[in-house]
């Protein structure tokens, strides 16, 4: 079996930190998102993994390389527009050819491995095999109707929607889905939609099986989903304090801070990740935050944020909470008169005052 990762697209509902940055590489508990898909594809022990990039970015690749370090092979599959999920799978066909292959969209978060789903797939001898979550916006999705437990349709997007289900970002397909998204046409929007390529499988007698996920799924589209996926991949780290931690800190939790960062006179109540070469001084940082490597964070408080590499963060005389920063964002006091409020913001930022 092979694996197919997403990886391209513009993250358009993230801007603008993905204006500079590939949502994909954006990091949850200080690691890129897309390793996450990496490591689960890697410990359900497939090997062979095609991942879609925008056509115009090397990022992915400088990133990744050729997976040598995550005990996999990856082979890069450029993507020039944002065309559609069935569109990613009509041109990975020749990495394909006839394996059967898992599905995984990059900027999905899932918890407990895809293991079970890839032996539910082979048991249930389908020629398609989709993980279903209960959401509670489910006209984000493709949501499937359902039957005396089988799926009878799918609809993408769907104004009324037949369930609380969506489709969510894992599929396994055989190679009838290659006769599938060769056969659907463009949607409204343009592109060639994976429920479509569903809807015609089961609309020519291909077999469709289902797993329910029941633990916790993230498609992380927005900030707070990026900020929850956070919160659930910290509650379940370990402590590992290499930096230096003075006896006027306190520390509590789950908390790991890395090598060559120190912390000084702070309070710290985990789950937190605060990474290499940071200083931390006279702060409070909050539970479910993570803060990248060479961050200063001074005299200010923070939690349930996620704090990209090089911020300063000085002085701040309200705490910030919820929050997403991009790499070497500066929030520090005004020591110039007047004593106002400055902002350089780029397109599509987003600032609430009290």
């Amino acid at each position: 079996m092979k694996a197919l990762i997403t990886a391209g697209g513009r993250g358009t509902r993230l801007r603008p930190i993905t204006h500079t940055k590939n949502k994909h590489l954006i990091p949850i508990a200080n690691k890129p998102m897309l390793a996450y898909a990496i490591e689960s594809v890697a410990e359900a022990g497939i090997t062979s993994i095609g991942i879609i990039t925008n056509a115009d970015s090397q990022d992915v690749q400088d990133t990744f390389g050729n997976g040598n370090s995550y005990g996999v092979e990856i082979t890069y599959i450029p993507q020039e527009a944002p065309l559609g999920l069935a569109h990613v799978v009509k041109i990975s066909e020749d990495f394909i050819k006839t394996d059967p292959f898992l599905f995984y969209l990059g900027d999905n978060m899932l918890v407990g491995g895809v293991k079970k789903f890839v032996d539910s797939f082979e048991a249930s001898k389908a020629n398609c095999h989709l993980t279903l979550a209960k959401v509670k916006d489910p006209q984000r999705f493709g949501v499937p109707e359902l039957n005396n437990g089988q799926i009878i349709s799918i609809v993408e997007k769907p104004s009324d929607p037949k369930s609380d289900y969506a489709v969510s970002g894992l599929y396994i397909y055989d190679s009838s889905i290659f006769e599938a998204v060769n056969a659907i046409s463009p949607s409204a929007r343009g592109e060639l939609e994976i429920s479509d390529a569903h809807q015609y499988l089961l609309d020519n007698g291909f077999k469709i099986s289902y797993s329910e996920i029941t633990g916790w799924w993230k498609d992380t589209g927005k900030p707070i989903d990026l900020l929850e996926a956070n919160r659930l991949v910290l509650d379940h780290q370990q402590s590992n304090i290499l930096g230096s931690v003075d006896g006027n800190s306190t520390i509590t939790g789950n908390v790991i801070i890395g090598k060559g960062s120190t912390i000084q006179n702070s309070i710290i109540r985990g789950p937190v990740i605060i990474g290499e070469d940071c200083d931390i001084r006279d702060s409070y940082i909050g539970p479910f935050t993570s803060i990248d490597d060479n961050t200063s964070i001074f005299h200010s408080e923070i939690e349930f944020s996620i704090v990209l590499k090089q911020c300063k963060i000085h002085d701040v005389g309200f705490r910030i909470e919820e929050s997403l920063l991009g790499a070497e964002v500066e929030i520090v006091k005004s020591k110039r008169l007047p004593k106002t409020n400055r902002f350089m913001l780029a397109d599509h930022s987003n600032i609430e005052v009290s």
